[in-house]
Order: structure tokens, then C-alpha cells, then sequence
């Protein structure tokens, strides 16, 4: 399906009665790239855990394509076009890598699968090998490819990168920022290399304590060094 509209409108979520969102409101248009930034433990993962309806929500609407999905399971989520990579990559760890693979279909043939060994020919050569037997780089390929087989128009990204050889990073976000720039799915990453992060996005939304510290143009951010050392406690080149 075409990449669709993201609009998170005073959204508060957490885990039970445990608040860890507060208040959030951001919108991505079709297409569009947004990179959410934040020192560790401000809620990030557990914001995008939100849109794809995998925490408690306190209150607030999750559209896409203008369509509220804040009271929907996460399997209509995903049938509402909503594809989700997650920092743990879910793959199944007793499947080959083509059954992996041939659960993100969905609705599409078998024949799909092949789109996935063009995206990352890795896997080609690895599609008998069980998700066990894969490096940590080739299972976050894996997890990548399973999401994209399902055709999202919304793609949520947490950390792809994470724990990942400089080789390997480079390979995924050289095609993350491919997707990215077609305009055909709109991205959402969570990422801490904040360079690659910056590179990537149209427009960055920064988290504090689980509220919105900074949102803007990820040119503007770049450039004011003071703000990304107070909100990130990095420096950027």
C-alpha cells in the first residue's frame, strides 16, 4: 500500500498504570522520515511500542491515513499498514530464514519472498539456514526484509542499528535511506548513532522523560551544537 500519513495526537502511554509517554502530539506527512532521538530510557521504544499497540495507552489517537487505530490490536495495526522492526527483531530463532520470511507475507504469494533476496542477497544464501544460526547482523536483515515483505505504509524502525559492525550498519542504513527517499513508506527511527540518524531524517523529534523536548528540521538541529549536547549529551561533527 502507498506510504500514508502518521499523525500521534496527546498520546500518554506506559506499561499498566505506569506512565512513560506523556502527552505526545507529532505528526509525519506520506513519505516523510522522522528520527526520534533521546538519551537512554526517555521513552523512546516504548513510544514507538505504543504506535504499534504493544503498551497500555492512557489516553490520545494514533491515525494512519487519517484512520484512528489507537483501539486496535496490534495484528490490525499491522493489516492497516503499519510494519514494525523492533530492538529485539522477533525473528523465529527455530525457523529457516525463508519461513522467517514467508510470515510477513500476508496476504501475498510466495513468489513475494524473492523481493526480500534482492533487498539483502545475504539472506539468499542463508534462506535454509535456521534464524539461530544467523549473526546478529544478518538477523536484523532478516527482521528488516520480514517487515518489508508485508508492504507498510508506515515503517517503525527501533534501533536497527544496535550492537552492529560499522560494515553492517552501513549496508542497512544505505538501504533504509533508499526506502527512505522513493517516498513509498513513511519511516519512523529510533536510532543513537545520531549522525546516520540526522542523515537520514526530514525533521527530528527529541524525548525527554518521556515528553516532547525538541521537534524541527534535523538541518536546524545539526546546526545548534548547544542544543544536542543539553538534550543528548553528545557532540556532532
Amino acid at each position: 500500500m502507498p506510504a500514508a500519513r502518521l499523525e500521534v495526537v496527546n498520546v500518554s502511554a506506559g506499561y499498566g498504570a505506569t506512565q512513560i509517554i506523556t502527552d505526545m502530539s507529532f505528526d509525519v506527512p506520506a513519505g516523510d522520515r522522522l528520527a526520534i532521538l533521546g538519551r537512554n530510557g526517555m521513552g523512546k521504544t516504548t513510544l514507538l511500542a505504543t504506535l504499534m499497540g504493544l503498551s497500555s495507552r492512557h489516553g490520545g489517537e494514533i491515525k494512519v491515513g487519517g484512520i484512528d487505530l489507537a483501539d486496535l490490536r496490534t495484528s490490525s495495526r499491522s493489516r492497516f499498514g503499519v510494519g514494525y522492526v523492533p530492538q529485539t527483531r522477533g525473528i523465529f530463532r527455530s525457523l529457516t530464514v525463508e519461513e522467517n520470511l514467508s510470515t510477513g507475507l500476508k496476504d501475498r504469494s510466495r513468489g513475494a519472498i524473492k523481493e526480500a533476496y534482492e533487498m539483502f542477497p545475504r539472506l539468499g544464501e542463508r534462506r535454509r539456514n535456521l534464524g539461530m544460526q544467523l549473526s546478529g547482523g544478518e538477523q536484523q536483515m532478516l527482521s528488516m526484509a520480514r517487515t518489508l515483505l508485508g508492504k507498510p505504509s508506515v515503517l517503525l524502525l527501533d534501533e536497527p542499528l544496535e550492537g552492529l559492525a560499522p560494515v553492517i550498519c552501513d549496508e542497512l542504513m544505505e538501504m533504509i535511506s533508499r526506502l527512505g527517499s522513493s517516498g513509498d513508506v513513511t519511516v519512523v527511527l529510533v536510532e543513537q548513532q545520531i549522525e546516520r540518524a540526522l542523515d537520514f531524517a526530514d525533521r527530528v523529534l527529541i524525548l525527554e522523560r518521556g515528553r516532547q523536548a525538541w521537534l524541527g528540521p534535523s538541518v536546524e538541529l545539526r546546526s545548534n551544537r548547544d542544543l544536542v549536547d543539553r538534550l543528548l549529551g553528545v557532540g556532532i561533527h
